[in-house]
């Protein structure tokens, strides 16, 4: 496996956030998503609400050690799904992803999955509910094209785009690992790979 000191080289970095375009061929993002369903079938997708009580557009589940989860009491990891049964394993599929760009000393205790329907977005935020921000957080597109906004590290200030693709893969790390990002929109219909459209969206965290 590729150590983590050496990565594949990425196709681009945008403000340190390095883009693998078209990551995962065909083959392999048709391999994930039906590790996918199965998790999906363990830990059905919900829709959460933010501390304000706000429900969010997104619908999400997770697996691994922990699931990301919010609700008025904050945003958090907790160790079940909200029906009170464990998190399913991640994917012998994600996992290789991780270790081929994230790192190899340590797998991820988190990943969370997000699936965004048409009109769904995701605004400006960190990824900072994690005890150590030393590790990577490595996300994976699947479906349709999203616009995907990156930021700094502080609010405000100049942004940049780009639209990420089915069997994209980004990993923000070092200086980038808390830069502010986000999905302005998807452009819904652009992919075949998921019957009813939509994308899905997976991000590996290390945790603890």
């Amino acid at each position: 496996m590729t150590d983590p000191a050496d990565p594949p080289e990425p196709s681009r970095r945008i403000r340190g956030v390095a883009l693998y375009d078209g990551f995962l061929s065909a083959a392999g993002q048709a391999r994930v998503l039906e590790d996918l369903r199965a998790v999906a079938k363990a830990a059905p997708m919900f829709a959460p609400e933010t501390p304000r009580g706000r429900k969010m557009s997104v619908r999400m589940t997770s697996a691994g050690k922990y699931g990301w989860y919010s609700d008025r009491r904050g945003y958090r990891y907790i160790d079940r799904h909200p029906s009170g049964t464990p998190w399913p394993p991640i994917p012998d599929s994600v996992l290789a992803i991780w270790r081929a760009v994230g790192s190899t000393r340590r797998d991820p205790d988190c990943c969370l999955v997000n699936y965004y329907g048409e009109g769904t977005r995701m605004g400006l935020h960190q990824d900072r509910d994690e005890a150590d921000f030393g590790w990577p957080v490595v996300s994976v597109s699947l479906g349709d094209e999203a616009l995907f906004r990156i930021g700094n590290t502080t609010r405000g200030g100049k942004t940049e785009s780009v639209w990420l693709r089915s069997g994209d893969v980004i990993v923000m790390g070092g200086a980038a690992r808390l830069v502010y990002h986000g999905i302005d929109r998807i452009r819904f219909g652009s992919s075949a790979l998921l019957p009813d459209g939509g994308r899905i969206n997976l991000t590996l965290r290390v945790v603890d």
